[in-house]
């Protein structure tokens, strides 16, 4: 048996699992690890200029293709840069191996310089998290690493001082045994008849679907047929549950519509599929609840669950089917299919613009980029505003993808996911819905990608603030305070960087700069001037925003602030 380096069998691996890119910053405790990419084909090392980026962006990549994606920091702040890209990774449930490199093995535990503690750090972000202290583990500790991130779905780390990366052990060729394994897990036949007598009981059934149901579209649909249900969408469950489903009715929670939303408070009966969906108070206090996930510890989490059904939801609903009663009645069907046309319509009434005006509705421009943007365009978008324009108003069609940080809720991952999702697809549209205080958070990523030169579109929905937490602020009867951002001309920026920039404030000239911005052969920022005051709305107010507001209108009147209260009767806060 040969004998390899430490780093060349941790490249060995990450070849043999397919991986072709790790995403980091170079730094001397990784010297071992780029210098064995560097005399690899296939593979590469691909530089970012913040360590939290190249997370995010091996996320996207993991995301899109199923397949395992790599990150790398360098010891100390190395490592602690990574840690929210991670943890975005691991909450996502994505496959992801993070190579965390430490400082000399002899001087771990004396206080040397950049030191930290990586296997404590990293463990609340991972499934896996070893040191390799001598050569001879690390065949066990990668290969370990690799399984549980493949396998559990989630992180896998790798820690791995700079000394021991350049030292030699004997290697025998990878062996991966999660590589390519998907099982499917089916509930035993007592419950599904349990689960069946339940639903057949039930006079009104919803159907709330998640991200659990990516394989299992053709099952969705004979369910919602059998049951004649109306199907809600959870966020991450959009671009699998939406496409080709006549019985989808749209998101609920705080970023959903009334559709969605009494799709669920009307029901007697309700089958959760795949989602894990987190908030309780839009779920009805009376129904009677069927779950299936794959997660046992999910069942029942959020809702009290009468039949919980532990089990993949293709294979489960494929038993379920000939259990169910043959059923006519479509009541509930049209009620919340009409709903929901009536929501699309309200909805393309805020998406318009007149040439001229003072600010553009973001509405606009998330319509317009839903029109002009390629059938199988990969769209990302940060958190806030930007995420409820995408939910609302980009339509997926079973060919386009749709990502964010929609568990972990982190700023700033637009922009990144964008450079791995052009990575992983060469050739496909890659759109960032950006936040204006998202992308400046994290804008040194605008320089990775003038030297990657992928051809990423930016489009910036530039409020000058912090737009949902000023939203949130009002809610809770409080003015907004520290939300405020003074933007310089992020299309000036950006082409003082050497990336396409354009900047546009009036509708009648929004759609021709997003067709010549989409048309662009390298990357593009779109700073979109949109109005600070528009407000999204969830599908139900409750009593204490609805106070909340109420207090906050009387604050500003008080504080001299009338104006804004003018300005938020033009937004859709009182249509």
């Amino acid at each position: 048996m040969a004998k390899k380096s430490v780093s060349d069998i941790i490249i060995d691996t990450l070849q043999a699992a397919g991986v072709k890119r790790v995403f980091g910053l170079v730094g001397d405790s990784l010297n071992g690890i780029t210098d064995a990419i560097r005399t690899r084909e296939g593979i590469e090392f691909i530089q970012v200029r913040h360590e939290e980026a190249g997370a995010f962006a091996a996320g996207a990549e993991a995301f899109l293709t199923g397949d395992l994606a790599v990150c790398a920091g360098s010891c100390g702040p190395g490592n602690t840069h990574l840690i929210n890209g991670l943890y975005d990774c691991h909450r996502s449930r994505v496959p992801v191996l993070a190579i965390a490199a430490h400082i000399p093995s002899v001087e771990i535990g004396t206080g040397y310089f950049q030191e930290t503690h990586p296997t404590r750090l990293f463990q609340d972000c991972s499934h896996y998290c070893e040191l390799i202290s001598t050569p001879e583990q690390a065949v066990r500790i990668i290969e370990s690493a690799i399984q549980a991130a493949l396998g559990l779905g989630g992180v896998g780390v790798i820690v791995i001082p700079g000394d021991i990366s350049r030292l030699e052990a004997e290697a025998p060729e990878p062996r991966l045994a999660s590589l390519g394994h998907h099982s499917a897990l089916v509930p035993a036949s007592d419950k599904l008849a349990a689960a069946a007598a339940l639903l057949n009981d039930c006079d009104k059934v919803t159907i709330l679907a998640g991200v659990g149901c990516a394989a299992a579209h053709p099952e969705l649909l004979q369910l919602a047929a059998a049951l004649q249900a109306p199907v809600v969408h959870a966020l991450r469950g959009k671009e699998c549950v939406e496409p080709n489903n006549p019985y989808d009715v749209g998101l609920t929670g705080l970023l959903g519509m009334p559709a969605g939303y009494h799709a669920l408070t009307d029901a007697d009966g309700i089958l959760m599929l795949g989602t894990d969906f987190p908030y309780r108070q839009f779920f009805p206090e009376d129904a009677r609840v069927v779950q299936v996930d794959t997660r046992p510890l999910h069942l029942g989490r959020r809702t009290r669950v009468e039949v919980g059904l532990h089990g993949t939801v293709a294979e489960t609903a494929q038993r379920l089917l000939p259990l169910l009663r043959p059923r006519t009645d479509d009541a509930h069907l049209k009620m919340a299919q009409q709903r929901h046309q009536d929501d699309e319509q309200h909805l393309a009434e805020l998406a318009t613009g007149e040439a001229g005006a003072a600010a553009l509705h973001p509405q606009h421009v998330a319509r317009l980029l839903d029109e002009l943007s390629a059938d199988d365009a990969i769209f990302t978008c940060d958190v806030g505003t930007p995420t409820i324009w995408a939910a609302r108003y980009l339509h997926l069609n079973g060919r386009r993808r749709l990502l964010g940080s929609f568990i972990h809720g982190s700023m700033a991952g637009a922009l990144s996911q964008a450079i791995g999702a052009a990575l992983a697809y060469p050739g496909r549209q890659v759109v960032a819905l950006c936040g204006d205080g998202g992308f400046a958070m994290l804008l040194s990523e605008l320089l990775t990608l003038r030297q990657l030169k992928v051809p990423v579109k930016v489009v910036i929905f530039n409020n000058s603030a912090y737009g949902f937490v000023e939203l949130e602020m009002k809610a809770a009867g409080t003015l907004e305070y520290g939300t405020g951002l003074d933007n310089p001309d992020f299309g000036q920026l950006a082409a003082a960087a050497g990336v396409q920039g354009y900047h546009v404030s009036d509708p009648g000239a929004l759609e021709t700069v997003l067709r010549a911005a989409l048309a662009h052969d390298g990357p593009v920022v779109v700073d979109a001037i949109v109005n600070r005051e528009e407000l999204s709305m969830p599908p139900h107010i409750e009593a204490a925003q609805a106070k909340g507001f109420g207090i906050y209108a009387v604050k500003a009147l008080m504080n001299g602030r009338g104006s804004e209260l003018l300005d938020l009767a033009k937004t859709n806060l009182f249509r």
